[in-house]
Parts: structure tokens; sequence; C-alpha cells
């Protein structure tokens, strides 16, 4: 598997830079919790935990892309889409986090910024362009799709972008060489997800399409995808042995850049690049860390919303 992603390990950034990064992580989610605290649903709550299980599982499948390289779900726009971006944000920050602290994908200082690429301009970007072409086409199915791959390939490239200026920021790389590489390399990765976006929301579209109506719909109908949902993240998971093994894109931009040796390895290890150490076979500790990572990244996801509803219902504000 990739060791890189858009995951940014440690050493790529600054500190100062870092720093900035989990200062915009910490309030950007503490305003996604605020905002949860008015919108989340009962029904809403075990909706966002199989959402992140299946985000996390689709990431460790990467897919082949042109010039040796591979890519893999961000997931942002997707989940934008069904729960709404504030939802989002709380769900991909679950699976950002799970990832770096017992999988070691990426930097536990670049995390604040790995929280903010991945979880937020993805989302955000996503969702307001995938909104903007269903308003517009009067929310046709044709402009729905249209919208949902639009808007995730732009989440793909908006995060480059971000990345783009935090290690130019950084001295890591200039800009006018780390620009044209990340866009050019997630163009390419940014179609694979709009693909998989418009294939989920297809089938979603097809067996239920009332949650591609608005937020709220998913909110009233989400219970009764928990435990399917749940079961196609689990499978999902078993099919990890056979991702792409090609340099991600960050990954791929560093090595062809010359700056991916200022990477630092993690300062302790838990499941190392998606393993179990006591599990020998190669195919069977890549699953059993992804069920691992599946069931840990739900409860997460779930325990943030049951949280955040529970303070809502404590605070006596209605939903």
């Amino acid at each position: 598997m990739s060791i890189l992603a858009m995951h940014i390990p440690d050493g790529f950034l600054s500190i100062p830079v870092s720093m900035v990064g989990w200062l915009l992580a910490v309030i950007l989610v503490a305003v996604a919790l605020r905002q949860m605290r008015h919108e989340l649903s009962e029904r809403q709550v075990p909706l966002m935990g199989v959402l992140a299980a299946f985000v996390f599982a689709a990431q460790m499948i990467n897919f082949p892309v042109a010039g040796g390289t591979s890519g893999h779900l961000l997931g942002g726009a997707l989940v934008a889409i069904l729960l709404g971006p504030w939802a989002a944000v709380l769900v991909m920050t679950s699976v950002v986090s799970i990832q770096a602290l017992l999988f070691q994908d990426g930097g536990l200082l670049a995390m604040g910024f790995n929280i903010f690429n991945m979880g937020i301009v993805s989302a955000f970007v996503g969702y307001m362009v995938y909104s903007f072409i269903r308003k517009a086409s009067g929310g046709s199915s044709v402009g729905k799709f249209a919208g949902a791959g639009i808007g995730a390939w732009l989440g793909v490239e908006a995060a480059a972008v971000a990345v783009s200026l935090q290690l130019a920021l950084s001295n890591t790389s200039p800009l006018e060489i780390a620009l044209p590489a990340m866009l050019g390399v997630h163009a390419l990765i940014g179609a694979g997800e709009a693909l998989i976006t418009i294939g989920a929301l297809a089938f979603i579209q097809q067996a239920r399409p009332e949650l591609l109506r608005e937020p709220a719909a998913v909110a009233r109908q989400g219970a009764n995808w928990v435990a399917v949902g749940l079961v196609i993240a689990l499978l999902i998971a078993c099919f990890s042995p056979l991702a792409n093994p090609n340099p991600d894109g960050l990954e791929r931009v560093a090595e062809d850049q010359g700056f991916l040796d200022v990477a630092q390895p993690a300062t302790y290890e838990i499941f190392p690049d998606y393993t179990v150490s006591m599990i020998q076979d190669s195919a069977l500790t890549t699953v059993a860390a992804g069920v691992i990572g599946v069931l840990l990244v739900a409860g997460v996801s779930y325990g943030t919303a049951r949280l955040s509803k529970r303070k809502t219902g404590q605070g006596g504000q209605q939903i």
C-alpha cells in the first residue's frame, strides 16, 4: 500500500505551518460540532458511523492511474452530498484521525492539515459545486450526477492546491514546482474519485432514491442502512489486498521532485502500513487491519455524533 497518499507525513511541513494546520482543524471541527447540535437527527447518528466505515475501507483500495501512479477515494464530497458538509467534516476527521493515530498513515504534527485538506476542503468544495449544479439543473437526475462528479473532481483538485501551498510555505517544494505537479497527478486521481462518487450515488438512486433529496431525508431514512452499510464496508476491507501497489499522488510528486527523503518515520507503531504484526500472511494481515479500522472508525464517528446529540439534548435545543 502507498505510504503517503494525500496524507502528509511529518517532515514535509515545517512546525509553524503544522501548528497553523492544527489551529484551523480544531476551530473548524469545533464549529462542525456546534452546527451538528442544531442539525443532527437521531437517525443520522448511526449513519455517520457507517459512512465513516465505508470511506475508511474505500481508501484502502488504490486504483491505478497513468504513469505508474495510483489513487484512492477521498470521500469528502460523497459524505457531504449525503449528510451535509458539517457532518462530513466530523466523519472525515474520524477517518483521518484513526488513520494517523493507529495506522501511522500521515504524521501527527501534519494531522491538522490532513484533516483540513481531506476532510474540510474536499467536503465543502465538493458539496458547494454539487449544490450549485443540482439547483441550476432544477434538481434533475442528470444535474445531480453531473454535480456530484464535477464536485468530487474539484474537491480533489482543491485539496491538491492546499497541499501545494503548505509545501511551499514550509520551503519543502517551491509553489511553481509543487502546484503543477500536484494538480496534474490529482486531475487523474480526481477522475477516479468522480467515477466512484457517481457510481455510489447511482447505486443509492436505485436502492433508496430518497437519500439523494436532501441531508434531512437521510436523517429520516438512515437507520435502515446501518447494518447493510457496515457489512458493505467490511466486505470492501476484505478486498484491500488487491490495492494497486504503485505510489499515490503525493508520494509520486515527492519522489519525482526529490523531497521524499525528508519524510520522518512514525515515532511509534500500532498497525503500521495497515498490518497486524501477529499475522504473517500478507493478505490476511491487511484484511485484519482493515476490519479493525472499519469497526474503530465506525465506533469513533458514531460516538462523536452521539456526544453531539447528547449535548444538544442537555442544552434543551430542538433539532
